[in-house]
């Protein structure tokens, strides 16, 4: 079976109804009514889910990324070494002392011989900066800037040259830059999504001491380059390649950015530059595919709490948070998942799904990847991508084993740039439909505000760390594939946000949610949130406290229906809109990563749950 041809389904779908037939759905004048987009939305029903492919055709094995070859084979040096303009290889502010050679680790195993000789070199050698003969440290920013530079400034094939972009400045005056992989003539967002070739975006080390995904990121834009081994994949499809999301924690060598906040948790709330830079490049691209590329720990807590070592090349996981359209989550286990498992199993690479400990040490569970919408995988699936996150080994061994993590980064990420070329005709159906059957949604139904993974047990495989065997132990498991539903909502039309939230509205239209302004004072059919219980708590996630967090004010809260007037100048945020599920994670008062609860929102009477499509005037926001 086959998916039925949705491609007639607007992929931007209007928020309420066509004023003038010479205007987008989605394009609003100056001021819009909406009186009558109660009977539109009335007229709609929840988009049945249509047949889905036949799970054979979903097993298709992906080819090895790179040939294989008896002698070690080094991938090819980048074309051209001048930097191609001042501005984006611009110095980068001197850290303070504290954080100088941080980078630089030693070989040092901290396990047995045994440990190590499992994991012997790939067959293939890389080559970057970083990966050099008798390097101590890896791949500078300084370094990155100029290996970007030099792809961009080849001039070899006029069909796929990249392009050079600059998506901010880090906390520390650092470029963070990408690289954009296309044969489109016009690199402009508008112009790649009316050419049909989806896009593809690969973001590394939003964690600074996770090395290896940064490089992996570099021999990877280098084979999409003119002459490289994936360029034929552009025929297809367009990647972005992002290879240092956190460039001064990669300088001082340390998980968090410099303000001490992981930015991986970052991605909803928008505090830091960093997140701030991936959240623009996902609203301006629209991704079909993100892909999140990070190490794991591989001896610290797990060997004091279980006395093993972590043994998988790389662990996996998708979108898993509430709200997470199911085709999607289908599209990610068959089109992807399984794929890449197949070809990581042909390079000899072990697998398994992404999991971790908590820092606590007498919690002896296993957590999979966090259900909250605050991760970067958790939030880019809420903007209606498959979003993958792939771990290898690296934390806390130093350049240990270096060509084999990498390696295995550059197995798993060219298997799902192959999936998606494969697969782009079905997936821009899938996503058709899922941003179709959620505008339809808007009204009716219920949301999901809270979830938790469920708990159960399974056999986990660590290594002994004398003897180098495998270990096979029985471990509490929280499973995050199968989401236990804790509260549950009537779907609003949308919310109404008082004039004074600007900060919400500025992060919103950052994502790419759709906000309006109150043009003429006006009542609405709401509910208010009515407060019953209150504390001041830390953000946490499966491992513990959220670096750089900071105290959030957790509520328990009643919603309690009422007519109220809105002033002008107020805004309006409705749910019939391909976002709207970012919009129920961010604007819901009573979770962990809301609005409200980190203090965005100061006070539950500057918001609202609309409860009937309103008859206002709105004017568009700049």
């Amino acid at each position: 079976m086959t998916l039925p041809d949705l491609s007639t389904a607007p992929q931007r779908p209007p928020v309420a109804v066509r004023t003038s037939s010479a205007k987008p759905a989605w394009k609003w004048s100056t001021s819009v009514t909406l009186v009558a987009a109660a009977a539109v939305l009335g007229a709609c029903t929840s988009t049945p889910l249509p047949p889905w492919p036949s799970s054979q055709s979903a097993k298709t094995q992906a080819p090895a990324p790179l040939p294989r070859s008896s002698a070690a084979k080094p991938v090819p040096q980048p074309l051209g070494a001048t930097p191609r303009n001042a501005e984006a290889v611009a110095t980068p502010v001197t850290p303070a002392p504290a954080l100088i050679g941080r980078n630089e680790d030693s070989l040092t195993p901290p396990y047995s011989a045994a440990v190590a000789a499992r994991f012997p070199d790939p067959s293939i050698q890389y080559s970057t900066p970083g990966l050099g003969k008798d390097r101590r440290s890896f791949t500078t920013n300084a370094e990155l800037a100029q290996w970007l530079n030099g792809l961009a400034d080849a001039r070899l094939s006029a069909d796929a040259r990249p392009h050079l972009l600059n998506l901010g400045t880090s906390q520390r005056g650092s470029p963070i830059l990408g690289v954009l992989m296309t044969r489109a003539k016009n690199p402009t967002p508008a112009a790649l999504e009316s050419a049909g070739r989806p896009t593809v975006v690969l973001v590394g080390q939003q964690h600074g001491d996770e090395p290896a995904t940064a490089e992996a990121l570099l021999i990877l834009a280098r084979e999409l380059a003119p002459g490289g081994l994936l360029e034929s994949l552009l025929e297809k499809i367009n990647v972005i390649v992002v290879p240092r999301a956190n460039p001064d924690g990669s300088e001082a060598g340390t998980r968090v950015t410099a303000s001490g906040v992981d930015m991986n948790r970052d991605h909803l709330l928008l505090h830091t530059p960093e997140a701030r830079a991936i959240a623009r490049l996902v609203r301006d691209y629209r991704p079909m595919l993100v892909v999140d590329s990070h190490e794991y720990t591989v001896v610290g807590r797990f060997l004091e709490k279980f006395n093993g070592i972590q043994k998988y090349d790389a662990l996996v996981q998708h979108a898993t948070t509430a709200n997470y359209p199911e085709f999607l989550t289908k599209a990610s286990l068959e089109w992807y998942h399984a794929p890449m498992v197949a070809a990581l199993k042909d390079q000899g690479l072990s697998s398994e799904w992404y999991y971790t400990t908590s820092t606590d040490r007498e919690d002896k569970s296993i957590s999979m990847g966090g259900t909250q919408p605050d991760t970067g995988r958790n939030v880019h699936g809420l903007k209606n991508t498959v979003s993958l996150l792939i771990e290898t080994r690296g934390v806390g061994i130093g350049r240990l084993h270096a060509q084999r993590r990498v390696h295995s980064q550059v197995v798993a990420i060219a298997s799902a740039l192959r999936s998606t070329a494969e697969k782009a005709g079905p997936l821009e159906q899938v996503r058709s439909f899922v941003v179709r059957d959620t505008t339809a949604l808007a009204c009716r139904d219920q949301v999901i505000t809270d979830a938790k993974a469920t708990p159960g047990q399974r056999e986990l495989t660590f290594i002994d760390p004398t003897t180098g065997e495998d270990r096979v132990t029985r471990v509490d498991w929280n499973s995050s594939l199968t989401l236990r539903t804790l509260q549950t909502r009537a779907r609003p039309c949308g919310y109404w946000l008082d004039a004074g939230a600007t900060s919400v509205v500025e992060r919103l239209k950052l994502m790419g949610v759709q906000v309006m302004r109150v043009a003429e004072s006006g009542s609405l059919l709401a509910e208010r949130y009515e407060e019953t219980a209150r504390e001041v708590s830390e953000r946490r996630d499966v491992r513990g406290g959220i670096a750089g967090s900071g105290e959030i004010v957790r509520v328990k809260v009643t919603p309690v229906r009422a007519a109220i007037d809105v002033p002008s100048g107020s805004y309006y945020v409705p749910l019939n809109q391909a976002l709207a599920n970012i919009a129920v994670a961010a604007l819901e008062p009573d979770t962990q990563n809301s609005y409200f609860a980190n203090r965005l929102l100061e006070d539950l009477n500057q918001t609202a749950r609309v409860m009937a499509t309103p008859s206002l005037v709105f004017e568009e926001i700049d």
